[in-house]
């Protein structure tokens, strides 16, 4: 039914994870494969393209479904259906942000301090040109076809690049003055194929999944028993997504309780249940978390 693609180079092996997490595993006969398929009968095929162009693949009608970032959608000016943000990336779950870099010893601290004819080297030529024109600057715009952050200053006087950590930009002695826009890896529609009452349903099924192992992410399920006496001061140590489940034990006294927390920080959080009077308490691992 569908026709699928997902991001090749940096993007993909974060992207196969989360499909393999989903229960929508992609299988192809090797890692050099741009074809591949998914056992799951809303799924017709599957290609692995570089994501700076997807979302013009997507808007043409070449396929139904993709995966590519907000940058790219921008730099194309993709006209796509956008079925909401996946957060994650290549490193992290923060965004990866687009900014405007200068030397670390720059006496340059914000955008608006550039001169006309400032000479700006940028892998995202449309999206700098629109903000430097939006700032009243004539800026030379240089397309960079990588390491982009190595030609400050001899070759160019600033640079248009993303950034997840800043690492990069901080190692390479570069300084941030401003950002042009954040953005999240999407998932993007045809326009055509959205109107089509089968196929948006079967995107929104698929989106469930994703979003599903994305909302666990991080999170583990607690389950204990804790007495009449105990649960007041039990239920007040538990930091849950809702409130949490209480349920009357059968044939005894107490309570079982469970309830969605954040991992980080179940090692704190155990020991102080057991102190607070809670018993058989288990952690357990979480796949999918759907609202």
């Amino acid at each position: 039914m569908l026709k699928l693609v997902l991001p090749k180079g940096s993007l993909e092996k974060a992207t196969l994870e989360l499909f393999a997490a989903a229960d929508l595993a992609v299988n192809r006969s090797s890692t050099v494969d741009y074809k591949a398929t998914i056992e799951d009968p809303r799924i017709e095929s599957v290609r692995i393209l570089r994501p700076q162009e997807i979302g013009m693949y997507v808007s043409e009608g070449m396929f139904d479904l993709g995966i590519t970032g907000r940058d790219w959608i921008e730099e194309t000016g993709s006209e796509v259906v956008s079925l909401g943000e996946l957060q994650y990336s290549k490193a992290t779950s923060r965004p990866i942000r687009m900014v405007v870099a200068v030397a670390g010893d720059s006496p340059i601290e914000r955008v608006e301090d550039l001169p006309n004819g400032v000479r700006v080297s940028t892998e995202y030529p449309v999206v700098t040109r629109k903000f430097f024109e939006s700032k009243g600057i004539d800026a030379d715009i240089r397309l960079s076809y990588g390491a982009t952050e190595a030609k400050i200053p001899d070759i160019v006087d600033c640079i248009v690049e993303i950034t997840e950590t800043g690492r990069a930009l901080r190692a390479a002695g570069l300084k941030v003055i401003d950002q042009i826009l954040q953005s999240y890896t999407e998932l993007v529609a045809n326009p055509a194929a959205f109107e089509d009452p089968e196929k948006a349903h079967a995107m929104g099924q698929i989106r469930t999944l994703l979003q599903g192992v994305l909302e666990a992410r991080g999170k583990v399920l607690v389950k204990l028993n804790v007495g009449d006496a105990d649960l007041d001061q039990v239920i007040e140590l538990l930091p849950s997504m809702k409130s949490p489940t209480v349920s009357k034990l059968h044939g005894e006294g107490g309570y079982a309780v469970e309830t969605v927390v954040e991992r980080r920080g179940i090692n704190v959080l155990i020991p102080a249940l057991k102190d607070a009077g809670a018993t058989d308490i288990i952690e357990l691992p979480l796949a999918k978390i759907v609202h």
